[in-house]
């Protein structure tokens, strides 16, 4: 005799409720910094104080660490509306920054690795959110390589090796490629166990590291599939 298991299929349901959240709000904020970045070279006058002003520029860098932490650190405090919008928020300012990349690489190049990057996130996404293995383990060890290579990064900021640069960029793609998979996991569980006055706030942690885990695959894959302007 089979017996139907109700509550296993209503958290089904609602994990999958808060995917496709997590999912649409990471989409929207993509939609946002490509905006952003856009808006920003569209204004030759802006874009030439960002770039041209150091404390500018690392004024924006310092100002979205700041953000991410307070945002990770105070998500319980927050409401949902204010957790999303300071999300957006962020990713308004990332844009901002990153629009620098428009005038070092060529438009083909950027599109072709936002392919491939969309492409080699969205299977490790999957992997992810329908494998049976606990990736725990496995997120631990690539959350460490991660603080060895920001240490590798700020090293070889004073060393100006091109070896170390290829290196480092070889380790950030291998390791965002775990990351995303161990964080959509990870989400999953998280969505799992909320309920539903904390779905919100969930999807919009979760978004916040897979945008993260996408945009720094982004750059480090840009760096062997980009095509120089010059």
């Amino acid at each position: 005799m089979s017996y139907y298991n109700y509550s296993t299929d209503v958290q089904s349901v609602n994990v999958s409720k808060v995917m496709r959240r997590v999912f649409s709000k990471m989409f929207m904020a993509m939609v946002i910094t490509t905006l952003s970045a856009y808006m920003v070279l569209s204004v030759p006058a802006l874009a030439s104080f960002i770039f041209t002003n150091t404390w500018v520029y690392w004024g924006l860098l310092i100002g979205e660490i700041v953000m991410v932490i307070a945002l990770s650190a105070s998500i319980n405090k927050l409401s949902n509306a204010g957790a999303t919008a300071l999300f957006y928020l962020y990713s308004i300012l990332n844009g901002a920054t990153l629009s620098c990349i428009m005038l070092v690489y060529t438009q083909a190049s950027i599109v072709l690795t936002f392919a491939i990057t969309a492409g080699v996130f969205g299977t490790m996404a999957i992997y992810g959110y329908v494998t049976k293995s606990d990736l725990s383990k496995f997120g631990s060890f690539m959350t460490m390589a991660l603080f060895g290579l920001i240490i590798c990064i700020v090293v070889n900021m004073f060393m100006h090796s091109s070896t170390m640069e290829w290196i480092i960029s070889f380790a950030g793609v291998v390791i965002f490629i775990g990351l995303t998979a161990w964080d959509v996991q990870k989400i999953k569980r998280m969505a799992a166990m909320s309920d539903a006055s904390n779905e919100g706030k969930v999807a919009t942690l979760g978004a916040l590291s897979l945008y993260l885990d996408f945009i720094n695959l982004f750059l480090y894959l840009l760096r062997f599939f980009g095509s120089s302007r010059d």
